[in-house]
């Protein structure tokens, strides 16, 4: 059996997760220390930062700052034992099928496997078809990047759109803005939405003769993506005169190689990839060539080499100093025993202004479930909502809530040693307020010494009475923070593949399906009938709409009819 650890066996055999012994024992442990205060915790143990952080390669996370003990550590860490986390992760990498629902593996890790040990799905190495297409991607970018590849009319391509959706947009997006530093091929544009905006935004200003787009659907059936990508041949086909320019100016990340070749796109052009690798996994594959055009092969592999050296790093160190096992950990303690809803990301690096958005992909479609690996409905918090804005942008918009208000809100403090910009003083005050949010956060501001800060302003006694229950900040509001020593390609890569194992972690801990999506079909299923009747209602038809609710049907007929004026 796939999973049979010791919780498994317990809640197979009747027993809720909830009343397991690993998670009565945190739920206890929690009422027992509910009250401690991390400002005397730091107090008391002058090395606790010490004791509570772990560096590898470029990165350092820090986990001081939260509301726990080494006791806590140890019980968390039980818990993840026990949910069979070291077995599972095993299995994840040696090419079982641990994406249960749709009988797939789960291999994002050999797309960046550095080593090239074998990784058998089915008894198959996949590596020499993974290198196979890394070696495809770096000589089409190169082409790109060197002018050998030409438009139709003869021209250098100087910018390319990537059109996607999803992990085919989020990742590598994020990862093309957060590299800017070492763009040195043409110019990167992305475009996701349906609406017709982005598409218009994303074109503006430029030559369709110097311009190729790379549509990036593993079916090349998604609705949005498709949409644009016939937007962008009739743009482009307009702009040149030429419909055979197609096989020129675009490029296909895709498996539908009839379907590639129906659109116009010479199929020496579509880069393949797998159903082992999950959408919001795949900037490692060939939906990274857009970050391939930009910053070159070589460069491309270094991000690979991170994610690889937290690979083996996650696979290898033991869980009291596994940095993603610690992440995770930490996450179902505030989710479970200690009531948090929700958990902030916040970079203080313009470059990684995108990684909230990204993670938000990855973490909520992975662990947004209410259904566990038996199929019964959980009774227990599952996935975080995951939110964040970069910079000290945040602190004048909701740091309010995060520092005063009436919910606890764990926190990622995300930082780097140096700046690609070392303008003035500018870094050193972005960092400076990074550690002050996070130790203001800890420590907060008692009654007294808002009571003595007021009274240094000389402020009235009565102004003072009124002013006080203001400015008094519980604190004991917990944090991490990672600080990179420079964002590079490499530490890049190992960033995103902690918060990858983090959220695996979880999901084993929770008993779910990290790796399906569910959720998202309904919508689309309703949507296609959806459209069909708008389309008939704008053409002035009759429809009957007594299969949908009143305010479906009522949206639909104000919608067409505001859309005919």
């Amino acid at each position: 059996m796939l999973f049979d650890s010791e919780l498994d066996r317990l809640v197979r055999a009747g027993t809720p997760l909830t009343e397991t012994p690993p998670w009565r024992a945190l739920a206890g442990h929690w009422r027992r220390i509910c009250g401690l205060e991390m400002r005397d915790m730091f107090a008391g143990d002058p090395a606790r930062f010490r004791r509570f952080s772990v560096a590898i390669d470029g990165l350092l996370f820090d986990y001081s700052k939260n509301r726990i003990t080494e006791e806590t550590l140890g019980l968390l860490l039980a818990l993840a034992e026990a949910s069979g986390l070291p077995e599972a992760a095993a299995a994840m990498a040696s090419g079982e099928a641990i994406n249960w629902t749709e009988r797939r593996a789960v291999l994002h890790m050999a797309l960046r496997n550095r080593s090239n040990r074998p990784v058998l799905v089915n008894g198959r190495d996949v590596m020499p078809e993974v290198n196979a297409v890394l070696e495809r991607m770096r000589r089409f970018a190169t082409a790109i990047r060197d002018g050998s590849h030409r438009g139709a009319t003869g021209l250098p391509i100087r910018t390319v759109v990537n059109i996607g959706i999803g992990g085919s947009h989020l990742g590598p997006e994020m990862i093309t803005q957060a590299l800017r530093p070492f763009h040195d091929g043409p110019e990167v544009r992305f475009v996701s939405n349906v609406d017709a905006t982005d598409f218009v935004e994303a074109v503006r200003g430029l030559n369709p003769a110097e311009t190729l787009f790379i549509v990036a659907s593993k079916t090349f059936t998604t609705q949005e993506t498709m949409t644009n990508a016939a937007s962008a041949r009739r743009w482009l086909v307009d702009g040149v005169g030429d419909a055979s320019a197609v096989a020129r100016h675009f490029a296909a990340l895709s498996t539908n190689r009839e379907a590639v070749a129906t659109f116009g796109i010479d199929p020496e052009n579509m880069f393949e990839f797998w159903d082992w690798v999950g959408g919001r996994y795949s900037s490692w594959s060939a939906i990274g060539l857009p970050v391939v055009v930009a910053i070159g092969f070589p460069r491309f592999e270094e991000l690979l080499e991170g994610g690889h050296a937290m690979d083996r790093h996650f696979l290898e160190a033991p869980l009291e100093r596994n940095i993603p096992v610690l992440m995770a950990v930490l996450g179902v303690w505030y989710a479970n025993f200690v009531g948090a809803a929700s958990h902030a990301v916040l970079p203080y690096d313009q470059y990684l202004a995108r990684l909230p958005a990204y993670l938000q992909q990855a973490d909520m479609e992975s662990n947004g479930k209410s259904v566990d690996r038996d199929g019964r409905r959980v009774d227990y918090s599952t996935g975080p909502i995951l939110w964040g804005e970069a910079g000290t942008n945040g602190q004048h918009a909701f740091f309010q809530l995060i520092h005063q208000g009436t919910r606890l809100v764990p926190c990622d403090f995300i930082g780097c040693a140096r700046s690609h910009n070392p303008l003035a003083d500018h870094h050193a005050k972005l960092i400076a307020n990074m550690i002050a949010q996070s130790e203001a956060l800890m420590v907060g501001r008692t009654r007294g010494e808002a009571g003595a800060e007021l009274e240094r302003r000389g402020l009235p006694a009565g102004q003072v009475a009124e002013l006080l229950p203001h400015l008094v900040f519980e604190g004991n509001r917990p944090s991490n923070t990672i600080l990179l020593d420079e964002l590079t390609p490499r530490t890049l890569g190992t960033l995103i593949a902690a918060y990858e194992h983090k959220i695996f972690t979880q999901g084993v801990i929770w008993r779910v399906n990290s790796f399906d999506q569910w959720g998202v079909e309904l919508g689309k299923m309703l949507a296609a009938r959806t459209l069909d009747e708008e389309l008939r209602l704008l053409a002035g038809d009759e429809v009957d709409l007594a299969g949908h609710d009143s305010s479906t049907a009522g949206l639909l007929r104000a919608f067409a009819e505001k859309a005919r004026r």
